[in-house]
């Protein structure tokens, strides 16, 4: 395997530095898409939040509630509460 280059390693320092920013911003982009969504696309947001979730270290119980009431409003507090954390 070849050696990264000093931009490629700084790259990657920089996402792993930032990878719950990332994960938080990302959340509140899905909420949005969880209101304007219904159907095929909602589930499809569903599956991705959750993996944001996780990532931010909310319990895969508390996530598979949230989805369970399909209820954009709790998730939005929640990631709220999340962004008021940080």
């Amino acid at each position: 395997m070849a050696e990264r280059s000093k931009f490629q390693q700084k790259a990657i320092k920089n996402f792993y530095d930032n990878r719950e920013g990332i994960a938080l911003q990302r959340a509140q982009e899905l909420v949005t898409e969880l209101y304007l969504s219904e159907g095929k696309g909602r589930a499809k947001h569903w599956k991705s939040l959750a993996t944001h979730l996780l990532a931010l270290g909310i319990k895969a119980d508390k996530i598979e509630e949230l989805q369970t009431q399909d209820n954009p409003e709790a998730v939005a507090k929640l990631v709220q509460d999340l962004v008021q954390k940080k």
